[in-house]
């Protein structure tokens, strides 16, 4: 299913340093290098590396970053997928020509049937995330019954979260769950609703929708690694 994390972030455009690098106008792509063991490294378009949120960011909630999250360095790209945020920045390189990786022509890319080979990349690079849920109840746990509050998260790459709809019934209707302040785009969006949850085994399917109508869909086409799985799941919990 994946994960996320949001945080505050302090850094500077990364164009402001290519332009201070001299960048030339027939650049083409832009691959950032990390410092660790595995120097992994990933190209991304000149186009994506000059919007004004592609950061190098120093900094995580007002503080420098902590080891494991990048420092003294690292790339920062909302809405894109996690090994495009390179940590521990030590080398960028700029290409007239496109650039290639492990990343992303073996890794992180979509492999399977419904998906072409896109040489030398065995299929489609993945690129920005997609609009996705999360209940805040643990898989298959228990709870009492009773009215309960339900709490969750929705994020999308694309906006802020308009609309959160929940179901109790296996999709047969939808109810409209409350959404939290602060709502910001490529952030997390909050929600919750109230449910007089009765004894015996449950499940909780919710969908969010953002400000440019993307909507999370029923299924998803397969690949091999399962990138960006972001269907409507039934959530089990189980009221004791």
């Amino acid at each position: 299913m994946g994960a996320i994390g949001v945080a505050e972030w302090t850094g500077v455009p990364l164009r402001e340093v290519l332009d201070r690098a001299g960048l030339k106008k027939t650049a083409v792509d832009l691959m950032l290098e990390g410092l660790d063991d595995l120097k992994v490294r990933r190209p991304m378009p000149l186009a994506k590396a000059l919007e004004e949120d592609t950061l190098l960011v120093y900094a995580m909630n007002g503080q420098p970053l902590p080891p494991d999250h990048g420092f003294p360095v690292r790339m920062l790209m909302p809405g894109w997928i996690g090994i495009a945020n390179i940590k521990w920045v030590g080398r960028i390189e700029v290409s007239e020509k496109p650039l290639f990786s492990s990343w992303n022509t073996e890794t992180y890319v979509m492999i399977g049937p419904d998906y072409k080979p896109n040489p030398p990349s065995k299929g489609p690079v993945l690129s920005s995330q997609s609009i996705k849920s999360a209940l805040e109840l643990p898989w298959g746990g228990e709870i009492g019954s009773g009215r309960k509050l339900v709490r969750g998260r929705s994020w999308s790459p694309f906006g802020k979260i308009v609309k959160v709809e929940y179901s109790l019934n296996q999709g047969a209707s939808w109810s409209t769950a409350r959404l939290r302040d602060p709502n910001i785009a490529a952030a997390w969006a909050r929600w919750d609703f109230d449910w007089e949850a009765k004894p015996g085994k449950h499940n909780i399917r919710v969908r969010a929708t953002d400000e440019k109508g993307n909507v999370q869909p029923d299924k998803v086409s397969f690949n091999e690694q399962g990138y960006l799985y972001n269907a409507v799941v039934e959530h089990p919990i189980e009221v004791k």
